[in-house]
């Protein structure tokens, strides 16, 4: 029997996975690394903290499993976008990696605008320049750390620092270094205009390559530090979105799955270029050759009910109580509605200014009416994404639905209502190191390519169907929703400049 492990290297801990050649989980292990907060709207992390995490992880899960390590043929890699780590000559780290939460870049969004042209950057990125890519933090780098930067001789994304460590190989992949927003998405490659135009040293990039193909070989040092076989290829792996877009199978066009997380993230498949000329979502390469992805997000969707939970039901660890509650009370919680904006939004309004909301709140209202409408007001912002895909020509049958939210059976059965579409769960909650296994399996030949192998690999479970009735009922509610932001989206820019 054959074996490949999957990689996955989150913001708060990495996984490393092994799955048999049948895509089946044999063992995983994780382990948690620092985040570093500085100053406010910064995140960084050292990257060296990420492989010795990430070396421990393999140690564990080859022995706990008890396969030989001859068996293992291939390996795979997802994790964090948008991040940026800066390496000297000798491939070390000059600083702490920026993450992809970091936000200190709008000055440098406008510098992006100003040289290379607000819609040239859409044109040829298919996104606006925002704080969150990479691009702005790199800017910042420069512009703020000038010495250091004159210094760097490669830009690394999060886990491709992890494939350096294994294979000594500069290498990314295209759905990955779509968040940079240095690659011209549409052809696939390294805008030469965005480059130029902007003054960076093209040699600073690393090589782009599809997904599924083979960017390097562990060597004998990561050999001896991992357990792994020293030979065995090293896939290009994906982004952490276009990993778990292979991991649940959406690798046909217009499919689409939900992540109920810390965000609510919606991932569609498209094989043709689909782009929003309002950039009100992102579209990036995605993980099968010659395919993209549509990415639209609720920035704050688990993140909402964490807070409302702790805030309202403390103890409750696994929301039974928070479910019970919202159960118990009917659609519209009593004239309750809440704006899922604690974070900012990102899409539909892309706007890093807006908050959280109650509106129509009043004496008669328990912390259960709360709870339903926190959860109704996520599943709105779900709608919103939704309503742009929908005008972008995406129709699904059906949403695949992953995420701690998705153990919810009355969040399931709301969002169904509200998106007036059936929600299918998946059987695994490893989407990214699952995608990543994938693509290592492919890598390695055990497939002919990725839909081949998602087909084996990826399990579906029950499905929740929507109830009309109730569809309708959320339909008024929903449109008195989507009328609050532009009433207040003045305000919000006016409260965070005070």
């Amino acid at each position: 029997m054959r074996y490949v492990l999957g990689i996955d290297l989150g913001t708060s801990a990495v996984k490393a996975a092994l799955y048999d050649e049948n895509c089946r989980k044999v063992c995983d292990a994780g382990k948690e690394y620092p985040l570093s907060c500085p100053q406010n709207g910064w995140a960084e992390q050292n990257a060296e903290d990420w492989y010795r995490a990430a070396a421990a992880c393999i140690r564990q899960a080859i022995a706990q499993s008890g396969v030989r390590p001859q068996d293992i043929v291939s390996v795979g890699l997802s994790g964090q976008m948008n991040g940026i780590v800066l390496l000297d000559k000798n491939g070390a780290p000059l600083r702490p990696a920026i993450l992809w939460c970091d936000q200190r870049g709008a000055q440098e969004c406008e510098e992006i605008n100003a040289r290379v042209g607000t819609q040239n950057i859409f044109d040829i990125t298919c996104n606006p320049a925002l704080t969150g890519f990479s691009l702005a933090k790199l800017l910042w780098v420069r512009n703020h750390q000038p010495s250091l930067y004159d210094t760097c001789r490669h830009i690394m994304l999060p886990k491709d620092y992890i494939r350096l460590r294994l294979t000594g190989e500069y290498a990314t992949d295209v759905s990955d270094a779509s968040g940079m927003q240095l690659l011209d998405t549409g052809k696939r490659c390294w805008s030469k205009q965005v480059v130029s135009s902007l003054g960076i040293d093209a040699s600073l990039l690393p090589t782009v390559y599809e997904s599924p193909e083979i960017s390097g070989r562990v060597h004998e040092t990561a050999a001896q530090e991992t357990g792994l076989p020293a030979g065995i290829p090293v896939a290009a792996g994906a982004g952490d979105n276009a990993a778990s877009a292979i991991g649940t199978g959406v690798v046909t066009d217009c499919r689409s799955f939900l992540t109920l997380g810390t965000s609510g993230v919606i991932d569609t498949h498209s094989d043709t270029l689909r782009v929003d000329p309002q950039g009100r979502v992102h579209t990036f390469c995605a993980a099968v050759p010659g395919a993209w992805l549509i990415v639209a997000s609720v920035q704050s969707a688990g993140l909402s009910m964490q807070w409302m939970r702790n805030l309202l039901f403390p103890g409750d660890s696994d929301y039974a109580q928070v479910n019970q509650a919202i159960a118990s009370v009917p659609i519209g919680a009593q004239r309750l509605l809440y704006l899922p904006y604690l974070m900012g939004d990102r899409s539909p309004h892309m706007d890093p200014d807006a908050r959280g909301v109650f509106f129509g709140l009043s004496s008669m209202h328990t912390r259960e009416h709360l709870a339903r409408a926190v959860m109704e007001g996520i599943s709105y912002g779900v709608r919103d994404c939704y309503g742009v895909l929908q005008s972008m020509g995406v129709m699904p049958q059906e949403m695949l639905l992953c995420g701690g939210g998705a153990k919810s059976p009355i969040w399931r059965q709301m969002l169904a209502d509200v998106l007036g579409l059936p929600m299918r769960l998946l059987q695994t909650s490893d989407s990214g190191a699952l995608g990543a296994a994938i693509l290592a399996a492919v890598s390695a030949g055990i497939y002919s390519d990725v839909r081949q192998a998602c087909a084996q690999a990826v399990k579906t479970g029950g499905i929740t169907q929507p109830d009309p009735a109730a569809g309708a009922a959320y339909e008024a509610f929903y449109a008195l929703y989507r009328r609050i932001y532009p009433h207040l989206q003045m305000d919000f820019k006016a409260l965070s400049a005070l």
